[in-house]
C-alpha cells in the first residue's frame, strides 16, 4: 500500500500556523496547536451570512463581486430610495445617493464603476446614471423606458440592458455615451435573471408566465438554450459571461441556486433564505458572489462559495 510519501513525494510536513493555499490532499502538523490537519475541496457550493445592510430594501440594483460589491435604489414599505451602500468583503457602508430614488433598477459594473439603469420612479423611467467611486452622475437614457429589467457589463463603458416591465423584449446596448437598440429576446418577459458582458450574456427565467426559459446573447442576437431546473422571476444572478454563471432565490419563494456551465444547469446548495427581488454582485460568479435584500423588506446578506473552495479537516489523534 502507498503511504503518504509515495503519493505526494514528501513527508507530512510540520509548521507553526497552517499554510496559507494548502493543495487538495495536503497534509500537516500544526506545531503551535499540536494538530494533524488535512485539505480537501468542497464539492458543493455553500451559502454562508454576511453583514446586513444599513438600509432594508427590496428590488434594488447590485454591482461588483463579493469582496468588493454596491447596492443602490430599491423599495422600503413603501417608499422608494436613492440609497447606495458599499459591502467590503464583511460589512456595508453608506455613500452617496442616486440622484433619483427608484426601484426595480438594473446594475452593472464594478463597485469604482457602475452603471444604475432605468426602473420606477413611478411610471417606468428610462433615467440611467453612472458612478465613478464617489458619486452618481446622470447619463443617457434607454431608448425604452422600463422596470424589472435585467442589465451586465464589465464596467460603466460598456454595458447590455433587456427585457422589462412592461413585458418587453427590447434589448439596448451601452458604449459609454448613449444606448443602441439592439436584437431582441425571443420571449418578452421582466423580472429575469441577468448576467454577462454586453458582447456575452444570458437572460434566465421571468414573466409572464412564470418561466425558466434560457437565452444567450452573442453580440448581436439572443439564441435559446436550455431551461433552468426552476422555474422563477426576481431572482439574483451573477457572471461573467454566456459560458459561466449561477442564478439563486426568486419568485415563489425559492432557496434553488444553480449554476450555468454555458450548456446545462446544475442544482446546487440552496440559500438560507427564501427571497426575491434580490440585489447580486453582478460579476462575481460561480465560484464566489453575494446575494443581498430582497422579499419582506430584508437588509439580510448571503455570501456564496462555490465547489473547489478549501475545506481544512482536523484529525482526532486520542
Amino acid at each position: 500500500m502507498a503511504n503518504y510519501k509515495d503519493i505526494h513525494g514528501t513527508q507530512i510536513e510540520t509548521v507553526s500556523s497552517n499554510p496559507d493555499n494548502p493543495s487538495n490532499g495536503q497534509v500537516w502538523y500544526n506545531s503551535t496547536d499540536q494538530k494533524l490537519r488535512a485539505n480537501s475541496k468542497t464539492t458543493a457550493g455553500a451559502w454562508a451570512s454576511g453583514g446586513n445592510l444599513n438600509t432594508a430594501r427590496r428590488f434594488l440594483g447590485g454591482s461588483g463581486i463579493q469582496t468588493a460589491a454596491l447596492a443602490f435604489g430599491g423599495a422600503t414599505a413603501p417608499a422608494r430610495v436613492a440609497n447606495t451602500e458599499q459591502y467590503d468583503g464583511s460589512s456595508w457602508t453608506e455613500v452617496s445617493d442616486l440622484n433619483t430614488a427608484r426601484n426595480g433598477v438594473a446594475g452593472a459594473g464594478t463597485q469604482t464603476s457602475a452603471l444604475a439603469i432605468a426602473g420606477f420612479e413611478p411610471p417606468a423611467t428610462a433615467k440611467v446614471e453612472e458612478w465613478d467611486g464617489s458619486s452618481w452622475t446622470e447619463v443617457g437614457d434607454l431608448n425604452t423606458a422600463r422596470s424589472s429589467l435585467g442589465g451586465c457589463g464589465a464596467d460603466n463603458t460598456a454595458a447590455l440592458a433587456f427585457a422589462g416591465d412592461p413585458a418587453s423584449a427590447a434589448t439596448e446596448s451601452w458604449n459609454s455615451s448613449s444606448w443602441t437598440e439592439v436584437g431582441d429576446l425571443n420571449t418578452a418577459r421582466a423580472e429575469v435573471g441577468s448576467f454577462g458582458t454586453y458582447t456575452s450574456a444570458i437572460s434566465a427565467g421571468g414573466t409572464p408566465p412564470l418561466t425558466g426559459k434560457t437565452e444567450s446573447w452573442n453580440g448581436s442576437s439572443w439564441t435559446e438554450v436550455a431551461d433552468m431546473n426552476t422555474a422563477r422571476q426576481g431572482m439574483g444572478s451573477s457572471g461573467t459571461s454566456n459560458a459561466t454563471g449561477i442564478v439563486f432565490g426568486g419568485d415563489p419563494s425559492k432557496t434553488e441556486t444553480e449554476t450555468w456551465n454555458g450548456t446545462s444547469w446544475t442544482e446546487d446548495t440552496d440559500m438560507n433564505v427564501n427571497r426575491t427581488q434580490i440585489g447580486s454582485a453582478k460579476n462575481g460568479g460561480t465560484s464566489s458572489t453575494l446575494g443581498f435584500g430582497g422579499t419582506g423588506v430584508t437588509a439580510s446578506t448571503e455570501e456564496w462559495s462555490g465547489a473547489g473552495a478549501n475545506s481544512t479537516r482536523e484529525f482526532n489523534l486520542s
